[in-house]
């Protein structure tokens, strides 16, 4: 946005007086929930997204921090034929509780949802050689304090998802785009 003013004055000699003009500009400062692309609703990998359900006194904040597949840690066994895929991917993912009531955070509200309109869920396998840290499953987050960790996906790896997708019971889904490999 660009402000400017302009003065000027007559002196008492009839002679006009110097013009002065102030020029101000400002720039707006980044969103952090700023969109992959226009009107999408989507955002960038990295973006915190803020959640307030007043009704239930919960205000927290989301975060898919990055996407990696395949999981470039030590490897876990290859996924089962009736789990999906032929690798392991992961989100790092992170949820704080800003303040209010406690919060249950859990990996079955995590997935990945593809351009033809297909999706891929967790599989419910943990602990073990699963990709650590792992994200937890059922844990109580009190106020002020958060829960990160890794949700781990069997994945094809001939395709890659457009987006990880974070949908809690009776909430609206918050998405974040998969940067292109």
């Amino acid at each position: 946005m660009l402000i400017a003013a302009t003065a000027t004055a007559c002196g008492s000699s009839g002679q006009p007086a110097p013009r002065i003009t102030i020029t101000r500009t400002v720039t707006a400062s980044p969103n952090a929930e700023t969109a992959a692309g226009p009107n999408d609703g989507v955002l960038r990998m990295g973006a915190k997204k803020a959640i307030d359900d007043v009704e239930n006194n919960v205000h927290t904040t989301v975060q898919a921090v990055e996407y990696q597949q395949p999981y470039k840690g030590p490897q876990p066994q290859k996924p089962e034929d009736f789990q999906g895929g032929d690798t392991w991917a992961t989100a790092s993912v992170k949820v704080c509780n800003v303040s209010g009531a406690d919060i249950t955070v859990d990996q079955t509200v995590w997935s990945l949802a593809y351009e033809d309109g297909t999706s891929v869920e967790i599989t419910g396998s943990t602990g073990g050689d699963m990709p650590k840290p792992e994200y937890p499953m059922g844990k109580t987050v009190k106020p002020g304090r958060c829960a990160a960790g890794l949700v781990t996906f069997p994945v094809s790896s001939k395709k890659r998802p457009e987006r990880v997708v974070y949908e809690p019971d009776g909430a609206e889904p918050v998405e974040w785009s998969v940067p292109k490999a």
